[in-house]
C-alpha cells in the first residue's frame, strides 16, 4: 500500500509477455511523474478508487514478494514451535486418552476427538503443514494441511479458545490464498517461473488490515468503563516488569496510567503508527516493547513473537533485499535474494506502455492497465468481503447471544483481549436423583480438564449434559444438575452468575437467544468499588474481607471453617435474614448492622429486600495469623543466632535454624512449624536466585525446559505412528517407552516452576 509498491519491475502485455522498452523510443532523460500528496502518504491516488476497474487494478498492482516471503517463513517457524507448546502436542495423551471419562466442550456437539493415535496423526499433518509453510515447499498443499487440522483442533475444544489462536487460523487461511512462496522458498527452486515473482498488492493489504484490526478493535473494546477506570487488570501493576515506573509513580497510578492508559493508547494507535512512514520507527519501538512485556506477563505461547513478526509487513515490501544485502558474500547462497528486480507474474495487473510513435515522431508513452482476468477480480472481491467481515464479527454478539456470560458472543473472534478479570469465590454442583430424590454434591471440575466452563453458559449446558450421562454409572438415575457459582468480574461484588434453582440438564439453550437462567451482572452496584478500597484500607493486615451481592428471593448457604475466627457479616445495602442452622435462630439485618457468625457451623443468608442485597464477610484466619507470628519469632531468633547476640543455647527442635544456610543441607526439623519456616525460606531464596539470574542462566533454564517438553511430544508421536503402522506392542514395552518419553530435567529443577508459582501468587506472571 506504500508508494514504492507502485513501481513494477517489468512491463507485461495483456497476453502476459514481457515488453522491454527500447532506449531510443523515449527521451534519454525522462522526468518522473509528480506524485500527489495522497499518493506519497497512502501509496495510491484518489483516482484508483473512482471505479471498480481502477480498484481491481490497484489491489492487483505488482508488489515485491520479499516481505511476504519472510513473513511466511517466520509464521511457519512459529507455528512449528506452537504445535508442541500451546496446541498441546507434548501432553496430547493426557487430553485425549482413549476411554477416559472426560466431559468435552466442542463448538459443535457432533465434533468429537479421534482415537488417541489418530489424534497424533492429525498433529503430524499439522506439523508438516506448518513446516511446509516455513520452507515454502508444496506451498498450497502445506497451507491446506495446516489450516484443516488447525481449525479442527480449534473447534474441538472451546475451553482453549482465545483471540490469538483465532488469529493464527485466520493468517493460515489468508496465506493459503496468497502467493507466499514467490520468495525464499523451495518451490521457487523447483519452479523458476515463480521464483522472485511479483505478488498482487492485495496480499499485503489483507495481512496489514488484519493486524490493524487486531490492534484497533482491541483498543475500541478497551474504551469500556472498567478498563478506563483501571479495574480490568489491576493486579498487573504489582509485577516486577513495572518496577521502573514505580520509581516515579505510586502503584495506583502505574495501574491507571501505564497498565490501562498505556494499553488503551497503544492498541488504538499501533496500526496507524506502523502504517505511515513518518511514525513507523516509533510504532516499531512501542509495539516491540509492548509484546516483549506481554511475553513475560502472560502464558500466551507464540503470540507475542507472531505479532513481532507481523510488524515488518508494514514496511516497504523490498526491505529484506536491502537487509540481506549487508551480509557477507559467502552467505548469499543460503540467504534470500537481494536482486532488486522481481520477475513478472500473471497474478498481477501491469500497466502497458503505449505510444503513437512513427519513424519521425515520438509521443510520450501513455500508461494503460492490462486486461483484468477473473482471478484478479476474485482477489479484489475476496479482499473487500473479508475486511468487511472482520470489522463486523467483533460486533456480531447480537447474533450469537447464547454463548458468553456478561460479554455475549463468541469470545474467540471478538478481540476482547484482557478486558475482564475474574475471581471465583464459591462453586457448588448439586445433583438430585430423578427417581429417589436423593441430593448430593459433586467436586467442582469432576470429569473435566478445564475450569473455563464456570464462566460460559454454553459450556455449562454441555457440562451438565455430560454429567447427566456419566452419573448413572454411579447408581444415580435421571440426575438433575444445579450449579451455584459466584464470581467477581473486574473487582465487583461476588455474585451469582447462573440461577441455582434451574436444572441445567433440562434448561433451554440456543446460540441465538440469551440464557434465561443466566443472572444479570449487577452493574448498578459498580460504584461500590471505590468504597471497597476505603474499607480494605481501614483493616489491618491479618483481617480479610469478601464483598457479596445477591438477588431477591435467593439465599447463600455458607460454612465457616474453624480456622476463620471472629467472622462477621455486615450489611451494606438491602435487607437480609441470617439463619444460624444449628442454633435454629434467625436475625434480620438492615444496612449498617452487623452480626458475628459461629465458626465450624453452617449459616444461611437470605435476601429479603425487593432490590439486591450487598453485604461483606469480615474474618481473620487465626491459624494463618498464628503461623505468621511464629514465623516472625523464628526469623528474629535466627537473626540473633547469625549475628551472635543470642546467648541462650537453642533447644534441639530449633537447632536446624543454625544449619539452614548450608547449601544442599536436608531439612531434618522435627517441629512442624520450624520445618514449614525453613521450607518457606528456601523457596524465597530460590525465587530471589532465579530473579537475579543472568541472561545466560535464564536462557539455559528456558532451553532445558523447552527441550524436555518438545522431546516428549516427538517421542509420544513416534510411539503413536508406530502403533498405527504395526499395531500395539506388549503392555510392558509400551510402559517402558512412555516412561522414557516422560523423562524430565534433573530433579533439582523438576517442578520448580510450580513451587515458585505458589510463592509469587500468580502462575501466569
Amino acid at each position: 500500500m506504500e508508494a514504492r509498491d507502485a513501481t513494477a519491475g517489468a512491463l507485461v502485455s495483456s497476453a502476459g509477455e514481457e515488453q522491454i522498452a527500447k532506449k531510443d523510443a523515449a527521451p534519454k532523460k525522462e522526468t518522473p511523474q509528480t506524485k500527489s500528496k495522497m499518493e506519497k502518504v497512502f501509496g495510491f491516488r484518489k483516482e484508483d478508487l473512482t471505479s471498480w476497474h481502477s480498484l481491481v487494478t490497484l489491489l492487483n498492482r505488482p508488489t515485491d514478494p520479499a516481505s511476504l516471503g519472510i513473513f511466511r517463513c517466520l509464521f511457519g517457524l512459529l507455528m512449528v514451535i506452537d504445535i508442541t507448546q500451546e496446541r498441546g502436542l507434548s501432553h496430547l495423551d493426557f487430553k485425549y486418552l482413549d476411554g477416559a471419562p472426560v466431559c468435552r466442550f466442542p463448538l459443535f456437539n457432533v465434533l468429537q476427538p479421534l482415537p488417541l493415535d489418530w489424534m497424533y496423526l492429525v498433529y503430524v499433518v499439522m506439523f508438516f503443514g506448518a513446516l511446509g509453510i516455513m520452507l515454502g515447499c508444496f506451498y498450497r498443499l502445506s497451507c491446506l494441511m495446516f489450516i484443516s487440522t488447525y481449525w479442527y483442533i480449534f473447534f474441538l475444544d472451546k475451553t482453549t479458545w482465545n483471540n490469538h489462536s483465532y488469529l493464527y487460523g485466520l493468517i493460515g487461511f489468508q496465506l493459503t490464498l496468497m502467493d507466499g512462496n514467490r520468495y525464499w522458498s523451495i518451490d521457487g527452486l523447483r519452479r523458476p517461473s515463480i521464483r522472485n515473482a511479483h505478488v498482487p498488492l492485495w496480499n499485503y493489504t489483507l495481512l496489514r488490515t488484519q493486524i490493524f484490526i487486531v490492534y484497533f478493535i482491541a483498543g475500541i473494546k478497551k474504551l469500556d468503563a472498567d478498563w478506563v477506570e483501571g479495574y480490568s487488570m489491576s493486579y498487573l501493576a504489582h509485577h516486577w516488569l513495572f518496577d521502573p515506573f514505580k520509581v516515579i509513580l505510586p502503584v495506583e497510578l502505574v495501574n491507571l496510567l501505564v497498565v490501562h492508559g498505556g494499553g488503551l493508547v497503544l492498541d488504538l494507535t499501533a496500526g496507524y503508527l506502523l502504517f505511515f512512514d513518518a511514525t513507523r520507527p516509533y510504532g516499531f519501538f512501542f509495539v516491540s516493547y509492548f509484546h516483549c512485556m506481554n511475553s513475560q506477563l502472560f502464558s500466551i505461547g507464540m503470540f507475542s513473537y507472531t505479532m513481532l513478526a507481523t510488524s515488518p509487513l508494514f514496511c516497504y515490501a523490498d526491505w529484506p533485499r536491502k537487509f540481506f544485502a549487508r551480509f557477507p558474500e559467502f552467505l548469499r547462497a543460503v540467504l534470500p535474494l537481494t536482486s532488486p528486480d522481481p520477475q513478472p507474474s500473471t497474478s498481477c495487473v501491469y500497466n502497458e506502455i503505449q505510444s503513437t510513435s512513427t519513424e519521425r515522431q515520438v509521443t510520450p508513452p501513455v500508461a494503460k492497465a492490462s486486461k483484468l482476468r477473473l482471478k484478479h477480480k476474485l482477489g479484489a472481491i475476496f479482499t473487500i468481503l473479508y475486511i468487511i467481515e472482520q470489522f463486523f464479527l467483533p460486533y456480531s454478539h447480537f447474533i450469537t447471544q447464547g454463548y458468553n456470560n456478561w460479554t455475549n458472543g463468541l469470545y474467540g473472534y471478538s478481540w476482547d483481549m484482557m478486558v475482564h478479570s475474574r475471581s471465583h469465590q464459591h462453586v457448588k454442583i448439586t445433583y438430585k436423583d430423578g427417581k429417589t430424590g436423593e441430593i448430593g454434591y459433586l467436586n467442582p471440575g469432576v470429569f473435566t480438564q478445564s475450569r473455563r466452563w464456570k464462566d460460559h453458559g454454553d459450556m455449562l449446558k454441555q457440562y451438565a449434559t455430560c454429567l447427566n450421562q456419566f452419573l448413572p454409572r454411579y447408581n444415580i438415575s435421571d440426575p438433575e444438575i444445579y450449579f451455584d457459582i459466584w464470581v467477581s468480574i473486574n473487582e465487583r461484588f461476588q455474585q451469582r452468575i447462573f440461577d441455582p434453582r434451574v436444572d441445567v440438564v433440562k434448561a433451554d439453550w440456543s446460540p441465538f437467544r440469551p440464557n434465561t437462567w443466566l443472572m444479570p451482572l449487577l452493574v448498578d452496584l459498580s460504584p461500590w468499588r471505590t468504597k471497597f478500597q476505603e474499607i480494605e484500607g481501614s483493616l489491618d493486615n491479618q483481617t480479610e474481607i469478601v464483598f457479596i451481592a445477591d438477588f431477591p428471593g435467593l439465599h447463600l448457604e455458607n460454612f465457616v471453617s474453624q480456622d476463620l475466627g471472629n467472622t462477621s457479616i455486615s450489611v451494606l445495602q438491602g435487607k437480609v435474614n441470617i439463619e444460624i442452622v444449628e442454633e435454629k435462630k434467625n436475625f434480620t439485618l438492615q444496612p449498617g448492622e452487623q452480626i458475628k457468625v459461629p465458626a465450624g457451623a453452617y449459616h444461611k443468608v437470605y435476601t429479603v429486600s425487593e432490590d439486591p442485597s450487598c453485604y461483606m464477610y469480615i474474618y481473620v484466619n487465626t491459624t494463618e495469623a498464628a503461623l505468621q507470628e511464629n514465623f516472625t519469632k523464628l526469623f528474629e531468633l535466627q537473626e540473633r543466632v547469625r549475628n551472635g547476640t543470642e546467648t541462650e543455647p537453642l533447644p534441639p527442635e530449633l537447632q536446624p535454624l543454625i544449619t539452614a544456610d548450608d547449601e544442599g543441607s536436608e531439612l531434618n526439623a522435627t517441629d512442624p512449624i520450624v520445618q514449614l519456616f525453613l521450607k518457606r525460606q528456601r523457596r524465597m531464596k530460590e525465587v530471589k536466585k532465579r530473579r537475579e539470574a543472568g541472561a545466560l542462566e535464564r536462557l539455559e533454564r528456558f532451553a532445558v525446559k523447552k527441550y524436555y517438553t518438545i522431546r516428549r511430544g516427538f517421542l509420544m508421536t513416534a510411539i503413536a505412528m508406530r502403533n498405527l503402522v504395526v499395531g500395539l506392542p506388549s503392555l510392558e514395552q509400551l510402559t517402558r517407552e512412555v516412561a522414557f518419553a516422560n523423562m524430565k530435567e534433573p530433579q533439582a529443577e523438576a517442578n520448580q516452576d510450580e513451587r515458585l508459582k505458589d510463592e509469587v501468587g500468580h502462575g501466569e506472571l
